[in-house]
This record gives C-alpha cells, sequence and structure tokens, in this order.
C-alpha cells in the first residue's frame, strides 16, 4: 500500500469517527450548560471553594473568576515545583529552578504546556500527576468556560448576565472532561501505553548496555492532555515515545481525542443559540480548512524534492516508522491548528514547507478547530469581523445571530485578534537582535554562532507563536531552557491566554446587553454556505496580511532554497 493510500485511508477513518460523534457529544455538552441541577460531587466542590452556583455573573465578576483561579493556578503549580526535593515519590529530582517553575506554571495554567525540560528527567510523580496532569482539566475547563458565556452573549438579550463560572468549570470538569478522560486512558491501557507509579530502573538496549527508564501514571495523563488540547507529554519525546503512544491506532485515536471536543462544540454551540445551522456554518469553515492544512502537508511531506527524500517515500527523518509520514502529516496539522502542542514527529524535521504550514496554522489564531473552547470563541470573534467585512461591502449596519456589531463590538473583537501577533512579533524580533538569545538557536548551519539563517529564524517565530496562541509545539533546534526563554515564554504564554479573554467575555457582555434585531430581506444569511466561504477567507487574508513577512524571513526562504 502506497503512503498516500494509507494516509487517506487514515484520513477518512477519523473524519468518520469525528462524525459518528458530533452530534450526541454537542448535545449532550449544550444539556450540561442548560442544566439547572447541581450534581452531589459539584455541591461539594462549591462548598469547599465557597462559591455559589447559582449567583448570576455579569462580564466583570466572570473575568475576576477566571483571572482569581488562574492565578492561584499558578502559584501552587509554581510552588509545587520548587518544594518537589521534599515531595515523596519525587524520583530523587531536584526542585525545580525558579524561571523554569515559573515557565512551567505558566505554560500548564495557560492551556499552552510548553516545556523547556524532558518530563522523565526532571518531575516526579507528585508533580506530574497533582500538578501537571490536574492543570490539564483545569486550564481546559477554563477555556470552555470562557466559549460558553461567550455564546450566552449571542444567546441572551436585555441583559448583562453570562452565567456562573464556577458552575461552569465545574460542570465542565466533573461531567465532560473526567468521563472522556476515564474512558480514553483504559483504551490506551488496553493498547499498550503505561500506568504506573514505579521508580527509576536500569533496562537493556538492542545496541548493547543500559540505560535509565521510569514508570508513571502516563496513560491517564496522556488522556486528559489530548482531550483538553493540552499537550505537555509526561516523557521528552511525547507522543512519539512508545508509552505513551504505543502504535498506529493509539496515533490515529489520540488525534481523533484532540479534535473531538472543539469540533463538538460547535454542535454545542448551534444549540445554544437555537439555531443549529449556525453551528454547522462554523464547523464547514474550521473543517474546510483543517482539510486543506491537512492535505498541503502531505503533499509537502510526501513529494519534497530531492531523490533521497522520494526515495524513502517522503521526508522520513524526524518521523516515527510506525506512523509513517501520512498519520504523522495528519498528527502535525491537527496539533497546531489546536491549541495542543503535542507531537508524534520532530517538528524541526518537517520540510521547509512543512513547517511553515504548521506555522501558520497556529498564526490564524488555532482556529479550525482551535482548542477546547479557545477554538469556538475565536471562531466566534472571526465571525464577528467577516459580518463587519461583509456589511462595508453592502453598506448596512452588519448582524450576526440577531445583534448588531457596532463600534464597540468592532474594536473588542480587533484587540482580539492584535493580542498574539503583537506578542509572539515583537519577542521574536527581541530575540533575534539583541546579543545574548540567538545563542539558543543550535541549527546554525555553518554560520557564525548566533546566526544561523532562515531554519534558526523560524525556531524562534515557532517558539513565540506557539506561546502566544497556547500551543506547545516546538521546533527542536532551540534551547529554551534559558533564563531569557523561560521568563519571556512565559509572559507570552499568559499574556496570550488571558488579555484575549478580558476582550472575548467584555464581548459577551456587550452582545447580552443588546436586544435582539428582526431579521429583514437585508440581513445576511450566515448559515449558508457562502458565509463560510467568506469566513474562510477573511480568516486566511488577515492573518496573511498580519505574519507574511515573517514567514518570508522563514519557513519560505528555506523552502525555496
Amino acid at each position: 500500500m502506497s503512503s498516500e493510500l494509507a494516509a487517506v485511508l487514515q484520513l477518512a477513518a477519523l473524519i468518520g469517527a469525528l462524525a459518528l460523534v458530533y452530534r450526541p457529544l454537542g448535545d449532550y455538552m449544550a444539556a450540561v450548560y442548560r442544566s439547572g441541577k447541581h450534581l452531589r460531587a459539584e455541591r461539594w466542590i462549591y462548598r469547599c471553594v465557597g462559591a455559589d452556583p447559582d449567583t448570576r455573573m455579569r462580564w466583570p465578576a466572570y473575568l475576576r473568576g477566571v483571572l482569581a483561579f488562574s492565578g492561584v493556578s499558578v502559584l501552587f503549580l509554581y510552588l509545587l515545583q520548587r518544594l518537589q526535593g521534599a515531595l515523596p515519590l519525587s524520583l530523587g529530582f531536584s526542585s525545580i529552578s525558579p524561571a523554569q517553575a515559573f515557565n512551567t506554571a505558566a505554560s500548564f495554567v495557560s492551556n499552552t504546556n510548553w516545556q523547556s525540560y524532558a518530563g522523565e528527567q526532571s518531575m516526579g510523580h507528585v508533580v506530574q500527576t497533582a500538578g501537571l496532569a490536574v492543570q490539564n482539566f483545569l486550564s481546559s475547563a477554563v477555556g470552555i468556560a470562557v466559549a460558553i458565556a461567550l455564546v450566552r452573549g449571542f444567546a441572551r438579550s436585555r441583559t448583562g448576565e453570562l452565567g456562573n463560572f464556577w458552575a461552569d468549570l465545574v460542570r465542565t470538569i466533573v461531567r465532560v472532561l473526567i468521563p472522556m478522560a476515564v474512558i480514553a486512558a483504559v483504551v490506551l491501557v488496553a493498547c499498550g501505553a503505561i500506568q504506573n507509579f514505579a521508580g527509576i530502573h536500569e533496562v537493556g538496549q538492542l545496541t548493547g548496555g543500559t540505560r535509565q527508564m521510569n514508570g508513571g501514571a502516563v496513560a491517564s495523563q496522556e488522556a486528559i492532555k489530548e482531550i483538553g488540547t493540552n499537550g505537555g507529554g509526561f516523557f521528552n519525546a511525547n507522543s512519539a515515545y512508545p508509552f505513551e503512544n504505543p502504535n498506529a491506532f493509539t496515533n490515529l485515536f489520540e488525534i481523533f481525542l484532540i479534535l473531538v471536543i472543539p469540533f463538538a462544540l460547535t454542535r454545542t454551540f448551534g444549540v445554544l443559540v437555537g439555531n443549529v445551522r449556525q453551528g454547522y456554518a462554523i464547523l464547514a469553515a474550521m473543517g474546510l480548512i483543517w482539510l486543506g492544512f491537512t492535505a498541503l502537508m502531505m503533499w509537502s511531506e510526501v513529494h519534497h524534492g530531492g531523490p533521497a527524500l522520494q526515495a524513502a517515500g517522503g521526508a522520513m527523518e524526524g518521523k516515527e516508522q510506525r506512523f509513517g509520514v501520512g498519520a504523522s502529516s495528519i498528527f502535525a496539522t491537527s496539533t497546531t491548528l489546536t491549541s495542543t502542542g503535542a507531537v508524534d514527529a520532530m517538528h524541526s524535521s518537517l520540510t521547509g514547507f512543512g513547517g511553515g504550514i504548521a506555522l501558520l496554522g497556529m498564526m490564524l489564531g488555532e482556529i479550525a478547530p482551535g482548542g477546547v473552547g479557545s477554538g469556538l470563541y475565536g471562531m466566534l470573534v472571526m465571525a464577528v469581523i467577516a459580518v463587519f467585512i461583509a456589511g462595508l461591502m453592502v453598506g448596512r449596519t452588519p448582524e450576526y445571530l440577531g445583534k448588531k456589531i457596532g463600534s464597540r463590538e468592532i474594536k473588542l473583537a480587533a484587540c482580539y485578534i492584535l493580542v498574539t501577533p503583537a506578542l509572539a512579533l515583537s519577542f521574536t524580533a527581541l530575540s533575534v537582535v539583541l546579543s545574548t538569545p540567538p545563542h539558543s538557536i543550535l541549527n546554525t548551519a555553518g554560520n557564525a554562532a548566533g546566526h544561523s539563517g532562515a531554519h534558526g529564524f523560524s525556531e524562534v517565530l515557532y517558539a513565540f507563536t506557539s506561546g502566544a496562541n497556547n500551543n506547545g509545539s516546538a521546533f527542536a533546534g532551540l534551547n529554551a531552557n534559558t533564563d531569557w526563554y523561560n521568563t519571556t515564554l512565559g509572559l507570552t504564554m499568559l499574556l496570550g491566554r488571558f488579555l484575549p479573554m478580558v476582550f472575548i467575555l467584555a464581548l459577551a457582555g456587550s452582545l447580552a446587553e443588546q436586544k435582539p434585531v428582526p431579521e429583514t430581506a437585508g440581513t445576511l444569511r450566515t448559515e449558508k454556505p457562502l458565509f463560510a466561504g467568506l469566513l474562510v477567507g477573511a480568516v486566511l487574508i488577515i492573518t496573511g496580511l498580519t505574519y507574511f513577512p515573517a514567514l518570508a524571513l522563514g519557513p519560505m526562504a528555506e523552502g525555496l532554497s
């Protein structure tokens, strides 16, 4: 079987599985956020945190809940790492340094899961399970809660109330994430992923000699890492490591886990606003971009120029023989078009154009389908921009889902889409012009130290794009475990996560206060294929205008050389 045919068959199986669960999962999540009842376990959690789940919050109160909860999470995870040397089951590892502890805490709380360390050589069982794995649940739930708040902004009128943050957070964890993670972990264990609390032990190697390896609660962390679009791996090699991703089936299963909630949330959106066709329009835009990027990635990796690569059936350097070019391409596209960051291949080893596609996927804002929650609210902001552009074309006040898009709404949307490019491009520029940061670029390609050419520039651009968009994947040729990168990437991740949430919740509050606008003959039909096409065009044009100069200096220059 050719690699192209194998890739197409895997892609078809993946699409079929996603289609099978799309409606039931989307409807179930809509029922969760519509429910007025609290489960016994949820009531116990509310008492522990001192929250009243029935209090209705306007957007400032909702935002305070998001920021307060996330701030406490950063502090807790930072202290847990700093105290690791005194904790049980630390496997003899010392406490994490202040700069790296800050970077890791910011990373996991912001749903980025960027890692400047090798997990199996740095983190004990307590930090991995009570710290990192727990934050995989919490940060994902925060993103979904903010998305649901924005959906309520569209669905409600003449009120500024967006629901209750604590209720949305707890319900997401208890009713959505935990049940799905348990099922996924059982499947992974059955297929060969490890799940234990074994210590460090010596194992023999086929080439002779031994190496140290340690066990861990890997399957449970792998499940929520993918379901919550987190991406942080228990092991340094992430989902390329057999203990995390044993075979071709688990590889496809993990891709399914990455995509299932972001895609299903479009159904939840349609149900909550009372028009499922609106959800299908958003789904169509997301799916079209995802399929297009996947096809381009496969082409660039399979048909890249050069007799050696063509004889190998594609660019196999940096990829697992267990998965091949096709599955690795699907994984790379899915992880960079979501805010996941998990990898089953070395992204630095992608072809010049393949690396550019991965970069561009993050630069879109990771909205196709994006992270859990963040993908939906990012695409809805782009929908607001698209109807505004359409309104300018026909000379009428733009409307979306019965709400007028006025100057306040478009300013908030514009601020949202400008935050991440400003962070990514500013810190990239600083990192290549200052004297010290360029020495972290390891792929110097024969040039003087610190002057690495197009690929080295791509590594730095990829790192800050990944951090600002809360992705977490990386080009491997960059030594990010320095005070500069730990600090700047930590700040980038926090600002890239929570500044957009400020604008999202403010937009949700503004929309919820409006009275609905009656539909007329001149109203743009946003559930039609024409609007889905306009939305895709707006996404690609805005991203292209923003990032083209940087892409031209990095992956495009490398691919054309």
